[in-house]
């Protein structure tokens, strides 16, 4: 059974969903942009009788609080610094975690800072290295090398409701993703202060391509077990950042599924049967 609280980090609501028995090993699972925490509804029921789950929702994201962009810095060193409390405030001295897409440099973050909470990672296309950054990155690049406020303004098309539909149909099979993930993800980007905070976020992204090497020393100094499960057909992270998990982690495991960046949405039972063969 999941529960749904909410907990008061000094200005900010965090809602988070919670399953399983506290007394089991804690996963810790951080969604992707543009979702939130509803991204792992298929997934827990599945993990919940071997370990205690919390997912949270990320500042700007689904039911946590959204302050403006003028209020509230939305970087990434910043999330990983409210997670850290959002952390520390529960307790959690010790969990696995699972990161996906924007957070797995916050996740990474985390690790780093705090090494000796790690019990293993699950990295779901939640890439730390240039090889996994597909065709679009380029664009982003010249965007920070050369920004400008009409380059700014062409990245709302990354909300848009058709990209962000896009971005769950691209690579998965026919017929296999429900529309309750991308109706809800759409319906979050009607809130206000949306666009021009994640315009930040998008902006920012660049410090974690410059925080790769911090990440992957991480790694070659720890080697935490770690699974890489990928949707194989994902144009924003590709699969050889998969891969380069391999190159740095000697207890890393890839393994990819036939599914696009929002595996889960098509793959949950097969991801879920992989992360119980490494972890449980």
């Amino acid at each position: 059974m999941t529960s749904y609280h909410t907990l008061q980090l000094d200005n900010l609501n965090i809602f988070y969903r919670e399953a399983g028995d506290p007394q089991r090993p804690t996963m810790l699972l951080f969604h992707g942009f543009p979702s939130a925490s509803h991204m792992f509804r298929d997934l827990m029921p599945l993990l919940s009788q071997h370990f205690h789950l919390i997912a949270p929702d990320f500042p700007g994201f689904g039911q946590s609080s959204m302050p403006s962009h003028t209020e509230f810095a939305y970087t990434f060193a910043h999330l990983s610094t409210v997670m850290t409390d959002f952390i520390q405030r529960l307790g959690l001295t010790k969990f696995y975690l699972y990161v996906f897409d924007y957070r797995a440099p916050i996740g990474f973050r985390i690790a780093t800072a705090h090494p000796d909470w790690i019990a293993g990672i699950i990295s779901q296309n939640g890439n730390i290295y240039q090889a996994g950054l597909g065709a679009k990155w380029a664009a982003r690049q010249d965007f920070w090398d050369h920004p400008t406020p009409a380059k700014r303004d062409s990245y709302r098309t990354a909300f848009a409701p058709d990209t962000i539909k896009g971005q769950y149909l691209t690579g998965t099979p026919a017929n296999s993703v429900s529309p309750d993930g991308y109706t809800l993800d759409i319906a979050y980007t009607d809130r206000p202060h949306y666009a021009e905070n994640q315009l930040d976020l998008i902006f920012d992204y660049q410090s974690n391509i410059k925080a790769y090497p911090k990440f992957q020393q991480y790694l070659r100094h720890y080697q935490p077990k770690l699974l890489a499960i990928w949707g194989k057909n994902d144009p924003s992270f590709i699969f050889p950042g998969a891969q380069a998990f391999t190159h740095d982690d000697p207890n890393a495991t890839v393994q990819s599924v036939d599914s696009g960046h929002f595996a889960l949405e098509s793959h949950a039972s097969t991801i879920a049967a992989a992360i119980l063969t490494q972890f449980a």
